[in-house]
């Protein structure tokens, strides 16, 4: 028994010697020693930090996605790998448009689909003919990998790479060593041929094969091939640089820690630890002093908050009038980046190749309003640095001018240490709060009512360790006043509506209609349907299919889904039926869930 107090001892010992004497700290990854009281994780969680690869990411803020391939023409989210590659031929293809319009708004990286789950690869791979020296772009020649990425060199953009492991055209996919030996080429040729990769990102999708099985990744390779080939490159998602915030709504977190026990799903053994701690991306709690007593190892893992300026995440003709509005954009801004996290905002380019002017126009929009809502600090003193323990204050002047916005940054280069804070506002000789939140992290923005303080008063109520402020700052963001265009989900009226069957649901419509579509609209906190079949009847008992699929990434992003026919056909009857849900159930549908299109 003394021998292992005389153990444990000493390990404290050296952890605080790391800590306190010789100023280091636990970079990425701290796994406790066994005996260590919960007290002491929280001391030694507040000495984790981002490795210089994660800080140098954090501090980018705006990156942005670029979804764009064969969904592109197809009007699909989710391709099945089947599609002719004939298919693929961007008539204005312009990267530098692409670049030039991101870099306006404040944008610093650009991360390109260069395969999505339809396996249909943007630059002109070997290990597959699915690719673009298959289709009648460039004759056959060209490579928009390479083009995107002379563009963002050109103009001073970091560049990222998006690989799907899901791989629906690969005849191999379910073969797990044969695959994986695959993606390993295609990895090794992005990471090769392409010059510096600041981020490879990769989703969790994940299916059986050809051969009915399902397919194992080989994270420890490819993990090497992209430590090995760019280390200087974050792996997000499913790499374990960056995680996923748990939603692609644009929202982050209200305590959103990047010190967290959470790791991406690529082993056994994480996979049991997160399944005993009960945490995934999703989870409202990743940071807690009570989720770090029960923790054998912490990690430095911040969020990204990936989110797309359209309903889709690709092109449709139909959505132009559904861009986010400024409005939308700022709230997600003070919700990702105001929330410790980088975000991820996607633009898909159109059948041109080109940014749609609506998006391109929103993007300037966006980025003159954060550019004029935060050039200009309303304190003298907000960059001085300081120290604080539970309870310590620190009084900051200010112009006098209007204020309504307050940023806070901590040095997590030194951890990240803020549980709970408040600032308050001197206003008439009185000490008003303003404000109050728990972490703070790489930045923390809040709002609130417009004001004109002497001074500002941050005080730290929580921390683990001293608190490290780095920055705090004072602003005023102007009020936007607009609306989103409503968006239609059905033309025809359901007052003659009438259901004859529930599961599936057969509707009589009252009457002979046209039918060129229909809607789908889920249900907050109900299970979305995924696979379907929409049938039409003129009589109730004789029935034509029409159409036959599956509504993709719903469960991820549960928006209304939008369904059109090549040709209107006459119809008295409609028939919704649930093939199978998004979690692997069989959902019921209501009348009030579905919509007929017949412009």
């Amino acid at each position: 028994m003394k021998k292992i107090i005389f153990a444990v001892s000493l390990i404290l010992f050296t952890l605080a010697s790391c800590v306190s004497k010789d100023k280091k700290y636990f970079e990425k990854e701290l796994t406790f020693p066994q005996d260590i009281t919960p007290e002491q994780k929280v001391k030694f969680s507040a000495y984790l930090t981002p490795t210089e690869r994660q800080y140098e990411w954090q501090q980018l803020e705006l990156t942005a996605f670029i979804h764009f391939g064969m969904n592109t023409f197809t009007g699909r989210e989710w391709g099945d790998g089947k599609e002719d590659p004939q298919l693929f031929n961007p008539t204005d293809f312009n990267a530098e448009q692409w670049v030039t319009s991101l870099q306006d708004a404040g944008f610093k990286m650009l991360i390109i689909t260069a395969k999505h789950h339809d396996g249909f690869c943007l630059w002109p791979t070997e290990t597959t003919n699915h690719s673009v020296k298959a289709s009648p772009w460039r004759e056959g020649s060209g490579d928009v990998v390479r083009e995107v990425k002379n563009a963002c060199d050109k103009h001073g953009m970091k560049f990222g790479v998006y690989l799907s492991p899901w791989d629906r055209n690969a005849e191999s996919y379910g073969d797990s060593p044969r695959y994986n030996a695959m993606f390993v080429d295609q990895l090794k040729e992005l990471l090769t041929n392409y010059g510096e990769v600041h981020e490879v990102w990769f989703d969790g999708a994940n299916a059986e094969g050809p051969n009915g099985r399902r397919q194992e990744y080989d994270w420890a390779r490819f993990y090497h091939v992209i430590d090995s080939l760019q280390p200087k490159a974050v792996k997000a998602i499913m790499g374990n640089d960056v995680r996923w915030v748990g939603n692609e709504s644009g929202l982050g977190r209200e305590t959103e820690w990047s010190v967290t026990p959470l790791n991406p799903d690529i082993n056994e053994a994480i996979k049991a630890e997160n399944k005993r701690l009960d945490i995934n991306p999703m989870a409202k709690d990743l940071g807690s002093r009570d989720l770090i007593a029960q923790a054998k190892t912490l990690y430095w893992y911040p969020s990204e908050v990936d989110v797309s300026i359209r309903p889709g995440w690709f092109y449709h003709p139909e959505q132009d009038h559904q861009v986010k509005t400024l409005q939308q954009l700022v709230d997600i801004y003070y919700q990702s980046v105001g929330m410790n996290s980088v975000l991820l905002l996607n633009i898909p380019p159109d059948k041109r190749g080109l940014l749609h002017e609506v998006d391109v126009a929103r993007l300037k929009e966006f980025g003159e309003y954060i550019r004029n809502t935060f050039d200009t600090n309303k304190l003298t003193n907000g960059k001085a640095a300081w120290t604080a323990q539970n309870g310590d204050s620190k009084e900051f002047s200010t112009t006098g001018d209007t204020i309504n916005t307050i940023m806070l940054q901590e040095d997590i280069r030194k951890g990240q240490r803020v549980e709970v804070f408040k600032v308050e506002g001197l206003i008439n000789n009185e000490w008003l709060k303003l404000a109050e939140g728990t972490t703070i992290g790489y930045k923390r923005l809040l709002k609130f009512d417009d004001c004109a303080p002497a001074k500002i008063r941050v005080t730290v109520l929580e921390t683990r360790e001293k608190a490290n402020i780095s920055n705090v700052g004072a602003y005023r963001a102007l009020p936007v006043t607009e609306a989103s265009e409503d968006v239609t989900l059905s033309d025809i009226s359901k007052e003659k509506w009438k259901a004859t069957s529930n599961n599936p649901l057969v509707v009589n419509l009252g009457e002979t209609v046209s039918v060129k579509g229909f809607t789908y609209k889920p249900v907050n906190n109900r299970e979305s349907v995924f696979n379907y079949a929409f049938s039409v009847s003129n009589d109730g008992d004789s029935w034509t299919e029409l159409k036959k699929g599956e509504f993709s990434n719903i469960k991820n992003n549960p928006i209304p889904q939008i369904i059109r026919f090549d040709n209107a056909v006459n119809a008295g009857y409609i028939r919704f039926e649930t093939v199978t849900g998004a979690d692997g159930g069989k959902p019921s549908v209501t009348i009030d869930q579905i919509g007929i299109l017949n412009k």
